[in-house]
């Protein structure tokens, strides 16, 4: 049976209502249990504003407004840190604080000390996350039994080349030492995949493709306006159906084939059923490039720094990487270029409605 996935081009004026649409489309009522409380699960790429980076506040709140619309209760927005990038300081600036504040509901942030991280045997048999966290894998225990709902952005990233609804799991079920699984993170988010589905009783997922976001993503990127939003129960196909609009062969993309390949889901374009706009003819002609940052980072990972792997990234030199990733994004890139580009963003129909959340 093909997958569904459900596309809308949207506008500023329009973006809410659409949510509700797209969503009805791709079949959220009979994915989403609602006896059961609802992760959203959020992406905070970056602590700064910077368009296509993160999920945004129309985005979080049309979810949120559809999802009350249609009687769910018990919404718990969720974001872990990472070692580079304060969720906090992330959800203010991205205006997902005043969405909460709207909705009166409380965002949790997963590195807190009164979220509890249980280990966990998964019943598939893992890839590569039993022999990265050989210690035994730790989720947040606040998770199981609870729908997931994912909210990414359509964007590149420098190791999947894309990212979206698969790889935003990443900054859920994993712990603070989510950069030891980079060198095998196609496996990685396979793996994360199968345990979703088996902790969560249902899963959803609403790409923001409103910005899209071309080049060294997720964060140094060309962000392009294409006014789409995305919606489906199953996240290897939005991811699929997202690729391909972005100008890449879904099946070329490691995750997105293993994934297929598992019958976790469907990333053959061939088995995924597009409803609501037309976008056959729709290609963004993106390209995956790389930063400094990235070249290095790949070097360790799968490169001549390789037998280094270890001593660089799990011993006490490994303050090193994120001292230097935090200077050259944060001090760096994102005051010499990326504020300009953000202002630019600024002036836009859907900057004018990213303000109008302040």
């Amino acid at each position: 049976m093909r997958s569904i996935v459900a596309a809308l081009r949207t506008t500023p004026e329009t973006v809410l209502d659409d949510i509700h649409r797209v969503m009805t489309l791709a079949g959220v009522q009979h994915s989403l249990k609602k006896n059961a409380p609802t992760i959203l699960k959020v992406n905070i790429t970056w602590h700064f504003y910077y368009p296509a980076c993160s999920t945004t506040p129309w985005q979080f709140d049309g979810v949120i407004s559809a999802l009350e619309a249609f009687g769910y209760r018990g919404l718990i927005p969720a974001q872990n840190r990472t070692v580079v990038v304060n969720p906090k300081l992330g959800a203010a600036n991205n205006h997902l604080t005043s969405v909460i504040r709207k909705h009166g509901l409380k965002f949790v942030y997963l590195y807190e000390p009164d979220v509890e991280w249980v280990f966990y045997k998964p019943k598939a048999r893992m890839l590569v996350l039993d022999k990265i966290y050989k210690d035994g894998i730790q989720i947040p225990k606040m998770f199981i039994g609870k729908n997931a709902f994912h909210l990414p952005t359509m964007k590149t990233h420098v190791f999947t080349t894309i990212t979206g609804a698969m790889k935003n799991a990443f900054g859920g079920l994993l712990n603070d030492n989510r950069h030891w699984t980079h060198s095998m993170i196609h496996e990685a988010l396979v793996d994360l995949l199968q345990i979703q589905k088996e902790i969560h009783p249902g899963i959803f997922c609403l790409t923001d493709g409103t910005i899209c976001g071309d080049g060294a993503g997720p964060r140094l990127m060309q962000p392009e306006v294409k006014n789409f939003i995305l919606a489906s129960a199953d996240s290897v196909a939005i991811d699929a159906v997202a690729a391909k609009m972005m100008g890449f062969d879904p099946m070329r993309l490691k995750f997105l084939r293993l994934a297929h390949e598992m019958d976790l889901g469907k990333a053959d374009p061939r088995e995924i059923r597009v409803v609501g706009t037309d976008i056959r003819a729709e290609n963004f002609h993106f390209e995956m490039k790389d930063t400094l940052a990235s070249r290095g980072q790949k070097a360790i990972y799968w490169g001549r720094l390789k037998p280094f792997e270890h001593l660089l990234l799990r011993t006490p030199l490994v303050p090193w990487s994120f001292v230097a990733s935090r200077f050259y994004h944060d001090f760096y890139w994102y005051n010499v270029h990326g504020r300009k580009i953000a202002r630019k963003f600024l002036q836009t129909g859907w900057g004018r409605l990213f303000e109008s959340y302040r």
